[in-house]
């Protein structure tokens, strides 16, 4: 259907053309139906090497919107120079004009990969915009009144000399780094970054005395109730060595006793309280709220801790995350806020042993859980999430649990999961930890912070289902007491590749961080954050995964333009609000 003067100019009878496009084969015949360029041998040189296929919509063309690229980068301006000199002259980067023109016209392979300096500037100037936002947002919260809270450490040397352990090496590093941030007029805002077992609690505590030490009060809040108790259990003890008033309130309070203890609070008498979300509730006033702390940080949301913040004006922010973020992530996701990162594990907690078992040995696993159980010691058993469908994990939970107690006897086992309500599925909990049952079978509702010294076997049923992040924390669940503790991965077979590497990741190391870094190789950013810790921003042209140095190098670069200028007014400065712009 080609017109035919068209067709007969650009293919003359008796002449020879050089035509280039998709050949595709018709009959057995090679064809090509709509060649990208047609040209008289003698022009062959002008043919490009590589082409861009920019996305199309209905009605444009490929050779349209080369056009178009090409019209619009020759009438793209000089722009001034946001990225640092000595930086950009030591990368070999060219100017941002030059490396988009690059972008578009690449010479070879080696244009495309993501180490070329075209491609590496415009994803150095992508990162850097993220993390100048970012910067200005600390800066701008920095600016917000915040109050000088210091102590005299008395409340502090009790508790230490009451711990039958000494605090490592980073425990003691990021208590400095609170006390430093709480003594400054600025609010703090910090991330407290910590292995499954760093103890984060201790320091959290010891940050929570310096605010009564200067005569105020402190906050910890946890995203569920059994959290909440076990923060207070913990604490307590060390509470009573320092002589300090803590109290819990969660959704069950209520009525007179209720009353009391908001009464207690208003008046000061409170020193230290711990909680669920019920904390922000309007009726609950502090009398002198000089630091919030919020355990699991992404399980709250961006607006509670705002919230919390409100209740004490100036009030320090602490929050605390077990979930080991690569780093690459944790400065993208929390580039607004100082990190402490606690990567030791302190001593006394003994290593778990791991190891891969085919679902084809289930009845060795429970006989092995049998004599365990003789013995006196205790275990979790982990159920998969079968389908999105609670149901469904539910029917998977209930004939594991009935399996179980089958084989093991009445009263041992015991079952939660996430359809229970609250009420009993913490008094399921709560026999656990006393020790009334001696296996629980459960979904992974027990994912975070529970605390069973006595309980050194995880069999995690399914484990290749699991993501790498998450059988971490669920393994982490054990080697907390005085026993040899035990993970068993359950798989079926065949495993492929992907379930091998993380099962065998698992098997070699105990370090949240590298197993965290491995999680991001293998799943990418988007997939490692998950719906959980959405948040993280898209970037078009950055890839986190193979350019994660750059990250870095723009945080750093970003925090010191501010520092040096922080309205933005230097030579660099208004080339630095083009960017963001």
């Amino acid at each position: 259907h080609g017109r035919s003067d068209y067709l007969s100019r650009v293919l003359p009878e008796g002449a020879r053309r050089l035509v280039s496009g998709r050949v595709e084969l018709f009959d057995g015949m090679a064809q090509m139906v709509h060649p990208d360029h047609i040209l008289p041998p003698d022009e062959a040189a002008t043919l490009p090497q590589f082409e861009p296929v920019y996305p199309l919509t209905s009605g444009v063309t490929q050779k349209l919107m080369a056009r178009a690229s090409a019209d619009a980068l020759a009438r793209a301006p000089e722009l001034g120079e946001w990225i640092d000199g000595p930086l950009k002259a030591r990368e070999g980067w060219p100017d941002w004009r030059d490396a988009v023109a690059r972008a578009h016209a690449p010479e070879g392979a080696d244009d495309l990969a993501p180490s070329a300096k075209a491609r590496a500037r415009l994803a150095y100037d992508e990162l850097m915009a993220h993390q100048l936002t970012l910067a200005l947002a600390r800066v701008n919260r920095r600016k917000g009144k915040g109050r000088v809270t210091q102590g005299d450490g008395a409340l502090r040397r009790r508790v230490l000399a009451a711990l039958p352990f000494r605090p490592t090496g980073a425990q003691m590093r990021a208590m400095d780094e609170i006390a430093t941030d709480m003594a400054a007029p600025q609010k703090m805002n910090r991330l407290l970054q910590g292995d499954v077992g760093a103890g984060k609690t201790l320091v959290a505590f010891m940050a929570l005395l310096i605010a009564v030490e200067a005569g105020g009060q402190g906050v910890m809040m946890a995203p569920t109730e059994i959290l909440a108790r076990q923060h207070l259990e913990g604490l307590q003890p060390l509470a009573e060595s320092a002589g300090v008033v803590v109290e819990l309130l969660t959704g069950r309070d209520k009525g007179s006793e209720r009353k009391a203890k908001l009464a207690a609070l208003a008046r000061g008498d409170i020193q230290v309280l711990l909680g669920t979300h019920a904390v922000f509730q309007a009726d609950v006033v502090f009398d002198d709220l000089r630091l919030a702390i919020v355990d699991e940080q992404h399980r709250f949301g961006v607006r509670q801790r705002l919230e919390l913040g409100r209740k004490g004006a100036g009030a320090d922010v602490l929050v605390m995350t077990a979930t080991p973020i690569p780093r690459t992530l944790s400065l993208a996701q929390y580039g607004d806020m100082d990190v402490s990162v606690l990567d030791e594990k302190p001593p006394g907690r003994k290593p778990i042993r791991t190891a891969l078992v085919s679902s084809e040995r289930m009845e060795e696993v429970v006989a092995h859980l049998q004599r365990a159980v003789s013995e006196g010691r205790q275990a979790y058993w982990v159920c998969p999430l079968v389908e999105e469908s609670e149901s469904v994990d539910l029917t998977a939970a209930e004939d594991r649990f009935k399996h179980l107690r089958a084989a093991l006897g009445e009263g041992v086992v015991g079952l939660v999961h996430g359809q229970m309500p609250p009420a009993e599925k913490d008094a399921a909990m709560a026999k656990f930890v006393a020790g009334d049952t001696q296996v629980l079978v459960a979904t992974t509702v027990i994912e975070v912070g529970v605390n069973v010294p006595n309980a050194s076997i995880m069999v995690i049923e399914r484990a290749e289902w699991f993501g790498l992040a998450q059988l971490h924390q669920l393994r982490g669940r054990v080697g907390r007491g005085e026993a040899e503790s035990t993970c068993l991965l359950m798989y079926r077979p065949p495993l492929n590749d992907a379930g091998m590497k993380r099962l065998t990741t698992l098997r070699e190391t105990e370090d949240g961080f590298r197993i965290s870094e491995v999680d991001l190789e293998m799943r990418g950013a988007g997939d490692l954050i998950g719906t959980a810790q959405s948040g993280l921003p898209r970037f078009r042209v950055a890839d986190l995964e193979h350019q994660a140095g750059l990250m870095a190098m723009a945080q750093s670069d970003a925090r010191k333009l501010l520092a040096d200028d922080p309205t933005l007014e230097s030579p660099r400065g208004p080339a630095a609000r083009m960017l963001l712009w």
